[in-house]
């Protein structure tokens, strides 16, 4: 845990000494999964949910891997959620397939619905990343990405490692977490 560093740096050194400690240690080929929480909410309230329904929307969006676009989609109309919506939210996903820059894209697609920043934050950390590492690894944005706990308010990311099923390992900002449990 990094406190009290309200700078993309504290994402940037966290994820740089995992990678490289994984490096040390003799690992190669892993795959670092990067996302922002504040993505995959302007996500959804572009496509017209509401916040109230993030959680159970991001824990149908977390299948996605094991269900697929159909599935994702399947679930979603089946929670009760407009079949226009849906179709809205899938298509940013399949149309990230033919982008360059993932998060430029959506940076530029989502508009006010995301804060502003964020897609440049989230490019300065993968740069960042990329630039000091020191081991052999893929970082890769991924939409898809959610890390299951709604406490999360920032960059979110997990490692992934093809001889081991699920993570290894991953994190994210959960910025003022202290003061909700201090007061």
């Amino acid at each position: 845990d990094i406190l009290g560093d309200p700078t993309n740096l504290a994402e940037i050194e966290l994820i740089t000494a995992t990678t490289t400690l994984l490096g040390k240690l003799g690992f190669k080929g892993f795959k670092v999964c990067f996302n922002d929480r504040r993505m995959l909410k302007a996500m959804a309230a572009y496509c017209g949910f509401e916040e109230k329904d993030y959680d159970q929307v991001f824990i149908i969006l977390d299948k996605m891997d094991k269900i697929g676009i159909d599935g994702v989609s399947r679930e979603l109309q089946e929670a009760g959620y407009a079949a226009e919506m849906v179709e809205k939210y899938m298509s940013l996903f399949t149309d990230l397939e033919t982008a360059e820059d993932g998060v430029a894209y959506l940076g530029d697609k989502l508009g006010e619905a995301l804060p502003a920043g964020v897609a440049d934050n989230m490019s300065t950390i993968m740069n960042s990343v990329k630039a000091g590492a020191s081991a052999q690894f893929d970082l890769v944005f991924d939409p898809t990405l959610v890390r299951g706990m709604s406490y999360y308010t920032g960059s979110i990311f997990e490692i992934k490692m093809a001889e081991m099923s699920g993570s290894v390992g991953g994190g994210g900002r959960y910025d003022e977490m202290i003061g909700k449990f201090t007061g």
